[in-house]
């Protein structure tokens, strides 16, 4: 370790060692970078990210609160309706209409249990190939639920759950458009079948698994937007983080804290998944076109480049500032972005730099392309080095 390094990590010491934090200079520390070392980055993130208060007193209390509400949400919205369903058996004589899952009440609990069923097979079928290129989401987390996964009760897993619901003869797909695509898995590649992963042994289950129950938990706490494809790619590095934290008491409860950071920062980015908030000042179309216009400022050559050819930020910066770069780079520059992001004052304000920063690093590539060449570079991205891309992003900023 370098002694540049050891002084850095001393410095984020110093600042969190203080029993009420100075939320300044630990945003200025962390925009440079957070090390990994003695799980600074996840404790920076909670603090950045509004799950842990300024005032170190209060996360003992705050910590042991939160976990418990998140196990009542398990046990209220995983482990009650998998015993409700058992205990109310289709071959039962003495099935009642109200119990009975034909029931054409809307507010019935099958009906509930089917359509949750619908959100959970999307869920499902998008955390199954989060980051793909890595082995760590297939692999068994060393905190399986113990709530869920009780050996005096067997209680039903998500998992369980999707392999045996009658909808699996179709694979229901909610996409960002709002459009719902009905296929048969038989069309379907077989990659993301259910029999492609390793099944693992009773009493454990695989991290990707933990981000499945993460999210349907937020689904159902907020029926307004339920879940929408891509918010697998928001939650995905923020549990890598916290469930690789070198802190094994912190890690232990990953899938808690995971969860109300999650929620906080969808709390900040949720109208980029509302598609009638598009066209409002808060939706996505709004921030693009503010991309461009900052473009228009910065390089007013390249700008006009790209609308002469007709390039509009939908065709790139939609999946650029929804899913928050996450799927331009490699799982440990995202993160490095990410740093930068929180830490910022103004967050989202800073990646619209970043977006921006990325077009003017290939501005000769783009000015010399076509339309074909110029889509092929925005959206496969190629520049890796984020540190020169996050450097443009902050010498934008300086310069307004």
């Amino acid at each position: 370790m370098s002694s540049l390094h050891k002084s850095r990590i001393a410095e984020f010491q110093d600042v969190l060692g203080e029993p009420k934090i100075v939320l300044q200079k630990l945003r200025e520390l962390c925009f440079s970078g957070i090390p990994f070392d003695g799980g600074l980055r996840c404790l920076c993130w909670k603090i950045l990210l509004n799950y842990l208060p300024v005032e170190k007193a209060l996360w003992s209390t705050l910590l042991k609160k939160q976990r418990e509400l998140y196990s009542q949400f398990l046990k209220e919205m995983i482990i009650q309706p998998g015993i409700a369903k058992a205990n109310l058996g289709v071959s039962r004589e003495d099935v009642t209409l109200e119990d009975h899952p034909l029931n054409p009440n809307p507010d019935s609990r099958w009906n509930t249990y089917f359509k949750d069923n619908e959100v959970l097979l999307q869920i499902d079928k998008d955390v199954r190939r989060l980051y793909p290129d890595m082995a760590f989401f297939q692999r068994p987390t060393d905190y399986p639920c113990l709530l869920i996964l009780d050996p005096q009760n067997e209680f039903e897993t998500l998992r369980k759950r999707v392999e045996q619901t009658t909808l699996k003869s179709q694979t229901v797909a909610r996409n960002r458009s709002g459009v719902t695509n009905v296929s048969s898995p038989l069309k379907t590649s077989a990659p993301n079948s259910l029999s492609e992963y390793e099944v693992l042994p009773n009493g454990c289950e695989a991290h990707w698994e933990v981000v499945e129950r993460i999210l349907f938990i937020y689904a159902k706490l907020n029926p307004g937007i339920a879940y929408v494809q891509g918010m697998n790619e928001i939650v995905g590095p923020l549990y890598y983080t916290f469930a690789t934290d070198p802190n094994s008491d912190w890690k232990e409860h990953a899938e808690a804290d995971t969860f109300f950071c999650f929620t906080n920062l969808m709390a900040e980015i949720r109208d980029n998944f509302i598609k009638s908030l598009d066209d409002s000042q808060c939706g996505i179309t709004y921030k693009m076109e503010k991309v461009y216009s900052t473009l228009k400022e910065k390089d007013v050559e390249l700008y006009l480049k790209l609308q002469e050819q007709n390039i509009k930020p939908q065709f790139f910066a939609f999946r650029w500032l929804t899913l928050l770069l996450s799927q331009e780079f490699l799982l440990p520059d995202v993160i490095r972005i990410w740093d930068s992001l929180f830490a910022d004052d103004n967050r989202f304000d800073f990646l619209l730099l970043v977006c921006c920063a990325m077009l003017i690093l290939i501005r000769d590539q783009l000015l010399e392309g076509d339309f074909t060449l110029n889509m092929r570079l925005l959206q496969d991205y190629p520049i890796s080095d984020v540190r020169l891309i996050l450097k443009k992003a902050k010498e934008l900023q300086d310069s307004k």
